[in-house]
């Protein structure tokens, strides 16, 4: 039997159906009266009555079907239920079959670069994201700061790197094409702006995309020796105008002039540590454009005349013959100093029973700019996982994950890295750590960032600041309209070569 037909009678071969004999015709009663005598045909027998058309029962064409009749109310509930049966179809295909699969990725195999943590602070979280997402197994790998980003660089040339790797917020432009743009079911633009201070979005986010999340925030802030503040009955300041005089009053230098104490580590570039962080928040506070210094050289003159004034002239509190100014502050040599978050392990490293206050930075009037140096996590737009790597970022980053962390770093340090997120800053309020997120809300970026080690980006524009300053406070010192001039010069083509003007 042909599949596609439907109830076929059966055929026997070779035998041809008979026509079963009619009954013999009944003989017909005719009913007494006058009205009920039929007509007589011609040959006197009765004529057979014409029948109505009304009276006849329609029969059904043989092999057709007769089709029912529904009534509105009826053919109404039908295309009601039609359109439910629609709705429930696109919600389990629609939209929560594609749900669960967003939270169950396929298999692999993810390598995670680091820079501070060991592996055994990361590994507690990872451990947590196993119990979550048993299919994905991720290699942590400490690296070393020093060759970090050139590594990183080689290592995606021959499609080798990491699946998700920390850079600095001044790397951006140096990866823009290996950084992939987080989709908004990672996290959406909202909640990123709603989560994290304005220099984390003015980094991250280009032409509407974000291209990594903070794994942490750090801001520049102040340093101050308590015993030396409470020896001079001083207080420590709050504006730059007090910071220069406060400055000046704690140098102590001997009977030949060589400071012995400085009131204050600044003013030169080699063994400053931070000189591009410093420089870059009295550009900020006093309006300089780093990206275009010839829009306001004024403003940029002004603070290099500012910065470099504390180490030239007879009433200098610091100059070029002194140890690295962090070296220097943690010998308690030094009454102020200017550094992030990570420099008070070092400074307690070397003397434990130094006695140190943080303090936001001063500031000019209502200007309380600092400078942000951070990192952040983000996934490689060559990784075979993307989509398994997005899912740990997203894990990596979650207020619990960073919760974690910080309470497992703070067993073994001072306090755990300053957290990036702005509703965490208060759980902080009784750390030391507080002082540097909460200079969040006013932090700037800079390219003039000491300490990526980056021999990149960085590096080229650390180059010709210092060139500017060792030109300001030399022996054959050059005006500082010449020397912004010709840092702008030198900044103009550092950026024309990372795309940037």
């Amino acid at each position: 039997m042909d599949e596609n037909t439907v109830f076929q009678a059966p055929r026997v071969s070779g035998v041809q159906p008979q026509s079963p004999p009619l009954p013999p015709a009944p003989t017909p009663q005719i009913p007494q009266g006058p009205t009920s005598i039929p007509p007589q045909s011609p040959q006197g027998e009765p004529s057979v009555p014409p029948i109505n058309p009304q009276d006849q029962v329609p029969q059904k064409p043989p092999g057709e079907r007769r089709l029912p009749s529904f009534s509105v109310s009826t053919i109404i509930k039908i295309i009601i239920g039609l359109a439910v049966i629609s709705v429930i179809l696109f919600l389990i295909f629609g939209v929560i079959i594609p749900l669960f699969a967003k939270k169950s990725p396929g298999k692999a195999e993810l390598t995670y670069w680091g820079l501070w943590e060991d592996k055994s602070v990361i590994q507690p979280v990872i451990d947590d994201f196993n119990k979550k997402y048993p299919d994905i197994k991720i290699n942590y790998v400490k690296q070393n700061i020093k060759q970090y980003r050139k590594k990183l660089s080689a290592r995606f040339e021959n499609n080798t790197g990491p699946d998700v790797f920390l850079f600095h917020n001044t790397w951006v432009p140096m990866f823009s094409d290996i950084l992939l743009p987080i989709p908004t079911d990672t996290i959406s633009k909202k909640d990123f702006e709603s989560s994290f201070y304005p220099v984390v979005q003015k980094d991250l986010i280009k032409n509407g995309a974000i291209y990594g999340i903070p794994t942490e925030i750090d801001t520049l802030a102040l340093y101050a020796n308590t015993d030396i503040f409470q020896a001079a009955g001083i207080q420590v300041p709050q504006t730059w105008e007090d910071f220069n005089n406060v400055s000046r009053i704690l140098t102590v230098t001997d009977e030949t002039g060589r400071i012995k104490t400085a009131g204050a580590a600044l003013g030169t570039f080699e063994n400053m540590a931070h000189a591009p962080d410093i420089i870059s928040m009295l550009f900020a506070q006093n309006g300089a454009d780093i990206k275009n210094f010839s829009s306001k050289p004024k403003n940029a003159s002004e603070a290099l005349i500012f910065y470099t004034s504390f180490a030239t002239g007879d009433q200098r509190v610091w100059d070029s013959s002194l140890d690295n100014s962090m070296l220097a502050f943690a010998k308690e040599n030094v009454a102020m100093y200017f550094g992030f978050s990570w420099d008070y392990f070092t400074i307690k490293a070397i003397n434990p029973d130094i006695k140190i206050e943080v303090h936001p930075v001063p500031r000019i009037n209502n200007r309380n700019m600092t400078t942000a140096s951070y990192w952040n996590a983000g996934v490689s737009a060559k990784s075979k996982y993307q989509k398994e790597a997005l899912v740990f970022l997203k894990f990596l980053t979650s207020k619990e994950s960073q919760e974690k962390l910080y309470s497992i770093e703070s067993k073994t340090r001072f306090f755990g890295e300053p957290y990036a997120r702005k509703d965490l800053a208060q759980k902080l309020k009784d750390s030391i750590a507080y002082p540097f997120v909460s200079q969040g809300n006013n932090a700037v970026s800079s390219f003039f960032a000491a300490d990526t080690y980056d021999e990149g980006l960085n590096s080229q524009m650390n180059a010709y600041l210092k060139n500017a300053i060792n030109s300001m406070i030399s022996e054959n010192s050059t005006s500082s309209e010449t020397a912004v001039s010709t840092l702008s010069q030198g900044v103009s083509q550092v950026l024309s070569q990372y795309g940037l003007q």
